[in-house]
């Protein structure tokens, strides 16, 4: 009998080599809310991927004020939730709190850094994603006038307008005007206000009109169009917000970010600290697909294609505003 269960042990461990760690994810976003068309989503599209592929469910929250975040997150630890990941650097201090006290669970955040042994921080070198779609933007635009519109004024957006200012100039943009959407969160949904900020840098002579700002980005996107003028996207891919009006969208694979931090707490492969991801990475890159195909001439496409080469073989350095808080270009 020793003998047959031995046996029947041996052939389970080789049908079975590695018990997948037991997890119980969550995700919380930022504010925005979930379907934001832009960074929350994307965070939303990696979840519902890892939940596809393993049959996995995770839990939720959206927070409507910034009192949620530490009730929120602290809810999900005490449940013993892992991994749980935050969508924004906003998520900081209640995570350096929550976090220290629950050393036995995993958590991630995007966007910002927290040093301690159980939090792994995913950054991305944005600049280097908007450096590309500001090369495209000016090889597009017919006045060598382009425009970025930013959310909420912080030194994060400035480093997507900074690379994105970098690009365009070294394509050939005589000029680039930026405006930022606002001082506070209430910038990262204010479609109205994106909407009134791109009208006028078109009157100003802009006509690709970059937008890092969250879900008032969808604003910039409409006016863009309404106006026969381009629009470029940010974080998820919105290139179909507006078909054919659209140059393409800097993708920062936020969605990716979340998958991985579920995916190898699942597998038992979670390690901490800081993850900076850039082009060379996957973290970040342009969007191309059948709303813009037809926007894309293949002299613009080999255009970026260099600078991206460029880029990852490090011969072009594009500057990082939250490295050095002075834009260069």
């Amino acid at each position: 009998m020793k003998r047959i269960v031995l046996g029947l042990l041996a052939a389970t461990a080789m049908i079975f080599p590695a018990f997948a760690a037991d997890i119980q994810p969550a995700l919380l976003y930022d504010l925005g809310g979930k379907f934001d068309k832009s960074f929350n989503e994307a965070a939303y599209n990696g979840a519902e991927k890892f939940k596809t592929e393993t049959g996995i469910a995770y839990v939720e929250f959206e927070v409507s004020n910034a009192s949620q975040r530490e009730q929120a997150l602290r809810r999900f630890a005490e449940d013993g939730r892992s991994p749980i990941v935050m969508a924004g650097f906003s998520w900081v201090d209640s995570l350096k709190k929550v976090a220290a006290e629950y050393p036995e669970l995993k958590f991630a955040i995007i966007d910002d850094a927290v040093d301690l042994p159980n939090v792994r921080s995913l950054v991305f070198k944005e600049h280097e994603g908007s450096y590309l779609v500001g090369v495209m933007a000016a090889i597009a635009s017919k006045s060598k006038k382009v425009g970025f519109i930013g959310g909420m004024d912080i030194p994060l957006i400035r480093k997507f307008g900074c690379g994105y200012v970098g690009g365009a100039k070294a394509a050939g943009a005589t000029d680039v005007i930026q405006n930022m959407t606002g001082d506070t969160p209430a910038a990262w949904n204010d479609p109205a206000k994106g909407g009134e900020i791109a009208k006028t840098q078109i009157d100003q002579g802009a006509d690709v009109i970059y937008a890092a700002a969250g879900g008032t980005g969808v604003g910039v996107l409409q006016a863009a169009a309404d106006a026969g003028k381009l629009g470029i996207g940010v974080d998820s891919n919105q290139n179909g917000l507006q078909p054919g009006k659209v140059l393409t969208s800097m993708l920062k694979r936020v969605d990716v970010a979340v998958y991985n931090s579920f995916m190898d707490a699942k597998d038992d492969k979670f390690t901490a600290g800081l993850n900076n991801l850039g082009l060379k990475e996957g973290g970040v890159d342009y969007a191309m697909d059948d709303n813009n195909k037809d926007l894309v001439t293949a002299d613009m496409k080999a255009a970026v294609e260099k600078a991206k080469a460029d880029i990852i073989a490090g011969t072009v350095e594009v500057h990082d505003y939250t490295s050095d808080s002075a834009c260069p270009y």
